[in-house]
């Protein structure tokens, strides 16, 4: 574990403790130290707003049936603006009455791509509409990082209320 102490103190630094997820991630360095680097670029390094970051991935935790996910970024989103009502809203089928049209057009985006993989020509034409390219590059990676997430808290069942110290006792192994 001596190898993962100045990666620890990275996570620490940057996510303010050790998470569950990051327990888990521990066990595979590299792994971790690459998961870490792109959920750092795409959760403080881009111009993308921070609430329209959090909404999409509110949206995807709900999509994927990802609660732990929700519960460590409802704080998050509600810091960056979205109010309990929208947060509320991203689970509700046809509730989009307290959404911005651009927040619409992302949350279809989201939708399509977490959903479908493939996005239908009407849905990226409104996100041409809505983004500039670097928004929509940062939008895509966005919600592609966070399936990552969800999916690897759901296939390993990562749940809040776990012992993430099960995680942290095991020792890395060399390949």
């Amino acid at each position: 574990m001596e190898e993962n102490e100045s990666l620890i103190a990275r996570i620490q630094a940057e996510r303010g403790e050790v998470l569950h997820l990051y327990a888990m991630l521990l066990q595979s360095p590299p792994f971790a130290e690459g998961w870490l680097g792109l959920l750092t670029a795409v959760r403080h390094q881009g111009c993308l707003d921070g609430a329209m970051r959090e909404l999409m991935i509110m949206r995807v935790a709900h999509l994927n049936d990802a609660p732990y996910e929700a519960e460590q970024h409802r704080p998050i989103a509600l810091r960056e603006g979205l109010s309990n009502t929208q947060i509320d809203a991203v689970g509700a089928l046809g509730v989009r009455a307290v959404f911005s049209p651009r927040q619409t057009s992302a949350l279809h985006y989201c939708d399509a791509m977490t959903r479908d993989v493939k996005v239908p020509d009407e849905v990226f034409t409104a996100i041409r509409q809505a983004f500039t390219d670097r928004e929509i590059v940062e939008l895509t990676i966005t919600i592609a990082a966070y399936n990552m997430v969800s999916r690897t808290l759901q296939a390993l069942g990562i749940h809040s209320e776990d012992d993430k110290g099960e995680w942290s006792r095991m020792r890395p192994q060399k390949c």
